[in-house]
């Protein structure tokens, strides 16, 4: 009795702390939002008026539409890119040696692990020699760089939950590898791969350091003018535009978790 009544006092204490932790996290998006539909002409908490002048002033303008443009472009082609080899890195290293396999873990997570100034300033001398700074392509490809690892991790986590008899009983029957791949495989991991293509999505709309030295001009990416606009000017437009890219996250997180259930319910 001693021992379940202990439990239920440590249950109880990390509900507390959970909660607590969860909270702390959540604090800076209960104040945004709110400060988003202000109407006065700077930040305040909590706001006197309401008013949607700052979403107008969003909407309407040119150079924050063409930042957001680069940014969804950008952020779409990374994970178009980054999600199939990210899957097809995370087959090959499942299927590979155990040795090999923890050495290639090891290089993998290596751009969560370093700092990502490191890898800026590293990324913006070696695009100076070819010409790839301010250009769609040079963020595409540094922003896949920073997303590969997520991928594969991800997948990975997929596949270690995965009865690979049924490839192989596939490619007993006449399968290439590469089918059985696609028909049996990938549909197994699909949810794996989707969270994946999400993380992917996520993690180039949300950089602004890499961003802040290879983007600009046409080009710029919407964190970069984020950080541009709170450094010369401070008003509540940054709060409307954070508000819109928290609904975007929000809003493809549920899709996923919506896909998963879905597939679940199909079972």
């Amino acid at each position: 009795m001693e021992q379940v009544g202990q439990r239920k006092i440590d249950g109880m204490w990390l509900t507390v702390v959970g909660t607590a932790v969860l909270f702390f996290l959540i604090l800076p998006t209960l104040i945004v939002i709110p400060m988003s539909f202000s109407g006065a002409s700077y930040l305040e908490f909590p706001p006197t008026s309401f008013s949607f002048r700052w979403y107008t002033a969003y909407f309407t303008s040119a150079e924050w539409m063409s930042a957001t443009k680069t940014s969804l472009i950008a952020a779409v082609l990374t994970t178009a890119i980054a999600t199939p080899l990210g899957t097809l890195c995370a087959y090959g290293l499942h299927c590979s040696t155990p040795r090999i396999r923890s050495t290639a873990q090891i290089l993998v997570i290596m751009p969560i692990v370093v700092p990502v100034i490191l890898i800026a300033v590293g990324v913006f001398s070696l695009y100076a020699k070819l010409g790839l700074n301010y250009t769609l392509t040079g963020i595409v490809i540094a922003h896949t760089a920073l997303a590969l690892p997520f991928v594969i991790v991800t997948v990975m986590s997929g596949l270690q939950n995965y009865d690979f008899d049924q490839e192989l009983a596939a490619r007993s029957l006449g399968a290439s590898r590469a089918y059985a791949l696609w028909t049996v495989t990938v549909p197994q991991v699909k949810f794996s791969i989707q969270t994946g293509a999400f993380l992917a999505f996520i993690t180039s709309l949300d950089e602004v350091v890499i961003s802040m030295l290879v983007s600009g001009g046409e080009k710029a990416t919407i964190t970069r003018r984020m950080f541009n606009s709170l450094r010369d000017q401070l008003d509540p437009t940054i709060a409307a535009i954070s508000t819109c890219l928290i609904i975007v996250s929000i809003s493809a997180l549920i899709g996923v978790q919506l896909i998963g259930r879905s597939k679940t319910a199909d079972k």
